[in-house]
């Protein structure tokens, strides 16, 4: 049984092509759908199963970040039946998935987690984020452009601010004014298809000092969520590891309602260390979609790993016999 380790996405993974990706009938489905009346919120499945896209409604985010964490629960659960998982991480939202994906906390609670931070953090609708690259078309990294990050955000007057370090771009956040500033210094940049900066729909000012407000709201009301060691190990936005050996409940719920809201979440450096620690067959992406199929690309030929310093080196071990990331969901 192949080894792997399982990279769960966040925001902006839940799109038009990924309606109708709930099943019928799976306890967990119906579960969280149970969970959903408890806060007077509108039924999931009916969402999924919606006729046409309306992003003012999936978009919202106590609407979608459900839904990409029951999705992406599912493709968990039948992925650890398929491999041997050895960690288990998360891009930004993710982390609440993989704190329930890893047994840090069980279905009941990492649903109320994932539902009342995506309602916090909905009252924090002001700023918002800005994607840019760091790498060239070889998704090798471009200094020009790591160095255009820097300076944007240095010219911000502590408006913008790192927000996701995410393989081969950059995700800034800040205030209306922080954006602004970012859209206008960041030098306009082409990268297959996609004109860079653009601003990410609907995305607040996640993983910033912004949010302190958030964080302490958070502490205060999800007090009662029970953390447990995990089952799997899980590594976190700190690039820390947290075993079920060692790791201390209290310290991973500091860290989810404390720095993981307010502090940049380096998810490239939580997959290098997945990659060098535990030294998987497989990097496994759930779904919704595919957000982190390039993603987990970009880190791998940063890395050198098994040989692949390109991405054209990149293709070709995904269309060997025995690829290296495996994506659940297209």
């Amino acid at each position: 049984m192949k080894r792997a380790v399982i990279l769960c996405p966040g925001r902006g993974s839940y799109t038009e092509k990924t309606l109708r990706s709930l099943p019928e009938g799976h306890p967990w489905v119906e579960r969280a759908e149970r969970l959903r009346r408890e806060y007077g919120l509108c039924s999931l499945v009916e969402l999924d199963r919606a006729a046409k896209w309306d992003p003012r409604v999936h978009l919202a985010p106590q609407n979608v970040s459900p839904l990409i964490w029951l999705v992406s629960m599912l493709d968990a659960e039948a992925a650890a039946r398929e491999t041997r998982v050895v960690a288990v991480a998360g891009n930004s939202m993710g982390w609440y998935t993989a704190l329930a994906v890893g047994g840090a906390l069980e279905f009941d609670d990492g649903f109320r987690l994932m539902q009342e931070m995506s309602l916090l953090q909905q009252e924090h609708s002001q700023g918002g984020q800005v994607i840019y690259p760091q790498v060239d078309e070889h998704w090798r990294a471009d200094p020009h452009l790591v160095r255009s990050v820097q300076e944007a955000i240095a010219s911000s007057a502590g408006e913008a601010f790192p927000s996701i370090w995410l393989g081969g771009q950059a995700v800034l956040a800040g205030t209306e004014e922080g954006i602004a500033q970012l859209l206008k210094t960041l030098p306009k940049v082409k990268l297959g298809q996609n004109s860079y900066p653009f601003r990410l729909m609907g995305h607040g000012p996640y993983h910033t000092p912004l949010l302190e407000n958030v964080s302490r709201k958070a502490q205060s009301q999800l007090g009662r969520l029970r953390f447990q060691k995990p089952r799997v190990p899980l590594i976190d936005g700190h690039g820390t590891r947290w075993s079920a050996h060692s790791a201390d409940p209290e310290a991973i719920r500091a860290y989810t309602l404390g720095a993981q809201i307010v502090e940049p979440y380096d998810f490239t450096l939580s997959v290098r260390v997945a990659l060098r620690e535990y030294a998987p067959d497989l990097l496994v992406l759930p779904g919704p979609g595919n957000p982190l199929g390039s993603i987990a690309g970009q880190i791998l030929i940063a890395e050198g790993w098994r040989g692949i310093r390109s991405r054209s080196d990149f293709d070709a071990a995904q269309q060997s016999p025995v690829p290296i990331v495996h994506s659940m969901r297209r």
